[in-house]
């Protein structure tokens, strides 16, 4: 879902599937991932609610955490515990589990880790270390 997409299509996806569950309309198997992502996060349904939203900045540097890559960031995870890409997510998810029986805390240590690998990605302008990404799900379990 989150790669060769532009930020305003990612964003339009997320406003499409709250519309569609607001009107029970049918979802598609991956905007029924998106509709259970969007459901954890009730935070969020008042930005989905405001059309205008969908182009504003939430700069991290002012204390805002942005609510579309949060919840792309849930669904990427997801898409890898499908597929366990990399190698051994299942096992590092399955011991975070163990630590916080809770599935979105667990999440959201995986989510950290995964922002954490994505942003030392860009920063040195290379691709993400699946080891590095690994290690710190390991630390955190």
């Amino acid at each position: 879902m989150l790669y060769g997409q532009q930020r305003g299509e990612l964003r339009d996806r997320f406003y499409t599937v709250w519309r569609k569950l607001r009107e029970r309309q049918p979802l598609e198997p991956m905007e029924a991932m998106v509709a259970e992502v969007i459901q954890m996060h009730p935070e969020y349904h008042r930005i989905l609610d405001d059309p205008q939203a969908r182009d504003r900045d939430y700069p991290p540097e002012l204390g805002e955490t942005n609510p579309f890559l949060h919840m792309a960031l849930h669904i990427a995870i997801r898409e890898q515990l499908d597929t366990d890409r990399p190698p051994g997510i299942r096992a590092a998810h399955g011991a975070l589990r163990a630590r916080y029986p809770d599935a979105h805390e667990a999440e959201h240590h995986m989510l950290d880790c995964l922002a954490e690998s994505l942003w030392q990605a860009r920063r040195s302008d290379s691709a993400p270390s699946e080891q590095d990404y690994l290690d710190c799900l390991r630390r955190a379990s």
